[in-house]
């Protein structure tokens, strides 16, 4: 990796993917423990509620994580304004959703998962603070993240152990979420003031910046909302056909594949996404060979994430989970194919925002939704979680790989890379 990125951008990866494997570590100790606790049941409502909020992250994110790290690479110096805009855009966003939550449950006063959803939804409000991450990653200050979620992870941990031990139910898990992202926010708010790199006070709101960050960002929002739909049908077909057990299984499938291995892969693109940026400005050369060793270090991370839960998977959910979560073997199985194809879809989400071409990002997503949905409908009745696990795989080959061989700019532009 040194001989095309620099030690900076070394170093900022390193800290990323350390923390990602911490998280991995623990992960596999204690989630197994909670999910045990709550069973397949419990687990699969509260797995069902963070998928149907899940589906509108989209409107309270706005798509302008890359759009603001790649702005911070090129105009360092409007680094304040454009993070404090892009912070009073979430805020209005959050707080529009949030009504509208508020609005629907007071008409559907008698669902069962109301204080779920309410938990889960205020949570997000504590998550404006990750913008100032998008700086510290801008900065490649990867280390000041890890800090910040390694300490967070602890006392999470710890109060997870403690909710397992106590055998506490579902609302007491789901109020943690809120808790992490408050002790997140916090350091990071302790340490750039420490760093003395922003006055807090003097933070405003630019319209013009909004409006341009919200054009540039438009189309993330677009293919983000296609990302969360056609990711949480198959829970909604799950739901459907069958019920929360059904969903609990997958959520376990998703848990081991994305919760645990596919984030490493996704730390290592965001860490090394502003080096992206800097040799796409500075250096086109360069950066079609950062390009080029990107795409082989995903590769091999994704076979090696299939080969593992290929050979041993089935041991995993011997030895970490229940007799309930027996059904997940197969899924597994199938899913865990899935990191191959998304790691190069990444990498090439990333291309198009350097290339100003996010456009194609709506269009391949929008196909893989439609081919989701129409595979969850014919597999989902007939092979269970089998069929869900078939269906996403199927729509990720599509989105990721296949698209890029049917644009004929992009396969020229992956030609012209190898």
């Amino acid at each position: 990796m040194t001989s095309v990125f620099s030690k900076k951008d070394f170093i900022a990866t390193k800290w990323f993917t350390l923390e990602k494997i911490t998280q991995l570590i623990t992960g596999v100790f204690i989630v197994p423990q909670i999910f045990n606790t709550l069973g397949t049941i419990d687990l699969g409502k509260l797995k069902f509620v963070e998928s149907v909020l899940g589906m509108f992250t989209p409107l309270f994110f706005l798509g302008l994580s890359a759009i603001c790290i790649r702005e911070i690479v090129y105009n360092p110096k409007k680094s304040s304004l454009i993070l404090a805009t892009a912070f009073y855009l979430r805020l209005i966003s959050w707080l529009v959703l949030f009504i509208a939550i508020l609005i629907y449950f007071s008409i559907a006063k008698n669902s069962p998962l109301t204080s779920l959803y309410l938990i889960i939804a205020c949570s997000y409000f504590f998550k404006l603070t990750d913008i100032f991450e998008y700086y510290l990653l801008a900065k490649k200050w990867t280390k000041y993240i890890f800090i910040s979620k390694i300490i967070s992870l602890a006392i999470i941990v710890s109060l997870q152990y403690y909710g397992v031990k106590k055998q506490l139910d579902v609302y007491y898990f789901a109020k943690l979420i809120i808790l992490d992202f408050i002790i997140q926010g916090c350091i990071y708010s302790l340490i750039l003031k420490h760093k003395k790199q922003f006055l807090f006070k003097q933070w405003i709101f630019s319209w013009p910046l909004a409006k341009s960050l919200l054009k540039m960002s438009f189309p993330l929002i677009l293919s983000n909302s296609l990302i969360m739909f056609y990711i949480t049908i198959d829970e909604l077909f799950l739901k459907y056909f069958y019920d929360d057990y059904a969903n609990g299984i997958f959520a376990t499938v998703q848990f081991l594949v994305i919760g645990l291995s596919w984030n490493i892969g996704f730390s290592i693109i965001n860490a090394l996404y502003p080096s992206l940026a800097e040799s796409f400005q500075q250096n086109k050369k360069l950066y079609i060979k950062k390009m080029k060793q990107l795409f082989k270090i995903m590769f091999a991370l994704g076979i090696a994430i299939a080969g593992f839960y290929t050979f041993f998977g089935n041991l995993v959910l011997d030895t970490f989970f229940t007799a309930s979560f027996a059904k997940a073997k197969t899924a597994l199985i199938i899913f865990c194919w899935a990191p191959l194809f998304v790691f190069l879809g990444m990498i090439y989400e990333k291309h198009l925002i350097n290339t100003g071409n996010l456009q194609k990002n709506v269009y391949r997503f929008f196909i893989g939704c439609i081919v989701n949905v129409i595979l969850c409908y014919l597999l989902i009745p007939i092979l269970h979680v089998n069929g869900a696990a078939i269906a996403v795989l199927t729509s990720h080959f599509i989105t990721n790989i296949a698209y890029i061989f049917i644009d004929k700019q992009s396969r020229k532009q992956l030609v012209s890379i190898f």
